[in-house]
């Protein structure tokens, strides 16, 4: 928490800063068929791309990028706009479809994101991703893990939650306390398995 205090001082000479806007042609366009495929349960009229100001890993401030539902744009305007306050560090934030909406490379590159029309990990149904309804927060920090799984490989280190660094998400801190602030539900809290990563509205 001290790391994140001092992030938020060393950063209180430009204050947070975000905007949501309608996707433009070229940004639909890069989508279609790479995060947004045939047979999608979510329309694109149904997102906005949320541009948000984040402290990144040098204690610089950055313009981050992301696609999320038009329903929960403004909420999550909200949540980053707390962990900008506190001092969270986010290592990047770029849509899925800059990474070929592959979910494995995002997770490698430690990359945050939201809005990306995939199944999910098991593979049996549309994840919350799909609906832009879901946000993987710092992964190479916050892995997946089930049983002896640890996704992505990099963030295995970070399965031991009493590891220090100042990206990673515990219960009851601040980014859990935002995030639950507008509904959203944590997968570092699912019993048989931790998605540390992961938030959503439906808490799935």
């Amino acid at each position: 928490m001290w790391w994140w205090l001092v992030m938020a001082v060393a950063g209180g000479a430009e204050e947070y800063s975000a905007t949501i806007a309608e996707i433009d042609a070229p940004t639909a366009q890069a989508m279609r068929g790479v995060s947004l495929p045939e047979g999608c349960p979510t329309a694109l009229e149904d997102l906005v791309v949320l541009k948000v100001a984040h402290h990144d890993f040098e204690g610089g401030r950055q313009m981050g990028t992301l696609i999320v539902a038009r329903s929960e744009a403004e909420g999550l305007r909200e949540v980053f706009r707390q962990l900008y306050e506190a001092g969270y560090p986010i290592e990047r934030m770029r849509p899925a479809h800059t990474y070929d909406g592959s979910d494995a490379a995002m997770m490698a590159d430690n990359n945050t994101s939201a809005f990306n029309c995939r199944k999910t990990t098991s593979g049996s149904r549309w994840s919350e991703h799909s609906y832009g309804t879901a946000l993987d927060l710092n992964p190479a920090y916050n892995p997946y893990v089930r049983g002896e799984t640890v996704l992505p490989a990099r963030a295995r280190p970070w399965a031991d939650r009493t590891a220090e660094h100042p990206a990673l998400i515990h219960a009851g801190d601040p980014v859990v306390t935002a995030f639950a602030g507008v509904g959203w539900r944590w997968g570092g809290l699912w019993r048989s398995i931790k998605d540390f990563q992961h938030f959503s509205r439906s808490g799935r």
